[in-house]
């Protein structure tokens, strides 16, 4: 019996076919194999994990990744513009104020908020509705000098950067931005439009004053670079502000539009010197002020935000910085007195600035940016580049991986025991004495009664339950608005005491800039600082010293800058030898008082009982 046949032979000629079979059945897999590796639409983003830059300035070298592309192809040209806007939220004001910014997230697509006025929880909650909405994640922002205390209720609030100056020790400010920072992730934001990068030597300013770290620029810079990298180092987006500097003007920009005479030789030596440092050490943001200067821009009434020499020619050409540019607030009469809302939009973005901070008008300014668009005056390559930028920013910030926030824990973590530990400690470094003939300490067996008077108190203050630990005091508390009876009254109860320890408080928790008293107190004040024991204490802005003719009499003059808890309780300690004085004045008052002035002692001068 013959074998089987297969079912076909392999001749040659069927061997060639096969042959060439293989070779073109290699080359097709070799094809869509290189195909599948080039083709980035066969893996999904999960599996094309983010290398996240080290820096934000180093991510937006090159704005351009799967997420950034992908948000960037799905935006319309309108939505572009929209994504260069952030707008104003409260978390106090009711259903009708949030529809209204609900509508402006879901018609225009902004690219972000900045929050102001309410309460943790509300605003929680109102960031995860709002986010919900947007088609592209919203940067949340807050303007919180001082941490969210600063707008919220039953948050933390640190010092002001006046009450900050006083201290040596910058690692203290360190740490205080990256529990600012901590703060910030928790309640879902991203952007604080702080530290104050401005030197303040003008006592006139209404508007900077005790938010500044002082007048030193060396001084400033350390405490701003400080801030600027405890938030930064932990996660959150840190903005210098008000550049090219506002420390020296007596014109507040919300009213009016501030005008700087300086030379640009100045203005290089002095108000730029911050800037410059904190671009050298990775400032991520800067915010441009309201204000013209003739010597770097001459246009007529011009703002510094709406001035292309300033904003690209001086910051991003000569200072090279790369970092996103923010505008001061667009609401501002620095900039709605001369120019109107669009308008100032569409000069902003030709200036240079990256995104426009809380507008009039989001419609009539993304109307405005279109036609000049349509007109040549920009273009929308320029557009783009913006929002690609705003776009690698959020993604940086961990927008591309974004999640609600929990409540679980909420007031909790926003007020954990280290912050408390930190304000005790930032207080007890900051407290100044500025003058002390041989009165502090005191010492108890040398004194046996001491009387303290609380001006501007509506209570017994924290300051007299704290010295009454430590001396047999009698609490008396006189309104700022005192009248000539009510003072004599006090003066008359006040001669049986030996010492008298005077406090002074101004209208609230923030320092202020005029304290308010009546002739009838400030009186007060000039005559018990001539007895011939008084420690005057002012839980106020050092400059407020001026208000007060005589109170260079003191016996001891102590300023403590604000009337925080901490604050009181270390100038007690302070006056009664529990602690040492180690602050030092940040600014100039006047002749008597100038920077840098402060006693102090290495240890605890120690009373002895």
């Amino acid at each position: 019996m013959r074998p089987l046949k297969p079912h076909f032979a392999l001749t040659p000629y069927y061997c060639i076919l096969l042959l060439l079979a293989t070779v073109v059945m290699c080359a097709c897999e070799g094809t869509d194999a290189s195909r599948h590796e080039k083709n980035e639409d066969f893996f999904p983003e999960e599996h094309v994990p983010y290398k996240r830059p080290a820096t934000l300035i180093e991510a937006l070298e090159n704005p351009s990744s799967r997420w950034v592309d992908s948000v960037f192809n799905s935006l319309t040209p309108e939505q572009r513009i929209a994504q260069l806007m952030i707008v104003e939220a409260f978390s106090d004001k009711g259903p009708k104020y949030e529809a209204d910014v609900m509508r402006l997230i879901q018609k225009y697509q902004v690219g972000g908020i900045i929050f102001f006025q309410g309460g943790p929880v509300r605003q929680a909650k109102l960031t995860n509705k709002y986010q919900a909405a947007a088609k592209v994640p919203l940067l949340i922002a807050m303007d919180a000098e001082t941490g969210v205390g600063m707008r919220l209720d039953s948050t933390v609030q640190y010092p002001f950067q006046q009450m900050l100056g006083a201290i040596e020790d910058n690692g203290l400010i360190y740490q205080m931005g990256a529990e600012v920072a901590e703060e910030f992730k928790r309640l879902g934001m991203h952007v604080n439009f702080a530290p104050v990068a401005d030197i303040n030597n003008n006592q006139a300013n209404p508007i900077i004053g005790y938010r500044a770290f002082g007048e030193d620029r060396l001084d400033v810079t350390a405490k701003c670079m400080a801030y600027m990298q405890g938030m930064q180092d932990n996660g959150i987006l840190a903005t210098a502000k008000h550049f090219p500097g506002h420390g020296d003007t007596d014109v507040d920009s919300h009213n009016d539009l501030p005008v700087i005479p300086y030379s640009r030789h100045r203005l290089d030596s002095l108000e730029l010197y911050p800037f410059k440092e904190l671009i050298k050490y990775g400032i991520g943001s800067i915010m441009v002020a309201h204000m013209h200067i003739p010597k770097l821009d001459s246009s007529r009434h011009l703002p510094s935000t709406l001035s292309k020499p300033i904003v690209t020619g001086l910051l991003k050409d000569h200072l090279k910085f790369t970092g996103l540019i923010f505008t001061d607030a667009m609401v501002m009469k620095g900039v709605t007195k001369y120019f109107e809302p669009g308008e100032a939009e569409v000069r902003a973005l030709m200036a240079g600035n990256d995104i426009l901070e809380r507008l009039v008008s989001v419609p009539k300014a993304i109307k405005a940016i279109q036609a000049a668009i349509a007109r040549g005056d920009l273009s929308q390559e320029e557009i783009d580049l913006k929002c690609r930028r705003v776009l690698a920013a959020k993604q940086w910030l961990g927008l591309h991986t974004y999640k609600p926030i929990s409540f679980h824990n909420l007031y909790q973590d926003l007020n954990p025991p280290i912050s408390d530990s930190t304000n005790r400690i930032l207080a007890e470094a900051s407290i100044t004495m500025l003058q002390n003939e041989r009165i502090v300490p005191l010492r108890k067996r040398r004194i046996k009664r001491i009387a303290t008077v609380s001006v501007g108190a509506r209570r017994t203050t924290v300051f007299q339950h704290e010295a009454d630990k430590y001396g047999r005091t009698k609490d008396f508390i006189i309104s700022r608005k005192a009248t000539e009876k009510e003072v004599a009254k006090l003066k008359k109860q006040l001669r049986k005491y030996d010492v008298v320890l005077l406090s002074l408080y101004g209208p609230s928790m923030r320092p202020s800039n005029n304290m308010g008293y009546s002739d009838a107190a400030k009186d007060l004040v000039r005559d018990l600082a001539m007895r011939k024991k008084t420690v005057t204490i002012l839980f106020d802005n050092a400059y407020a010293i001026n208000q007060f003719p005589g109170i260079e009499k003191s016996q001891a003059l102590i300023v403590a800058y604000q009337p925080l808890y901490h604050a009181q309780q270390a100038a007690a300690k302070i006056v009664f030898g529990k602690l040492p004085a180690l602050g030092r004045l940040p600014v100039t008052v006047n002749s008597e008082y100038r920077y840098g002035d402060g006693i102090r002692k290495g240890k605890a001068l120690l009373a002895r009982y």
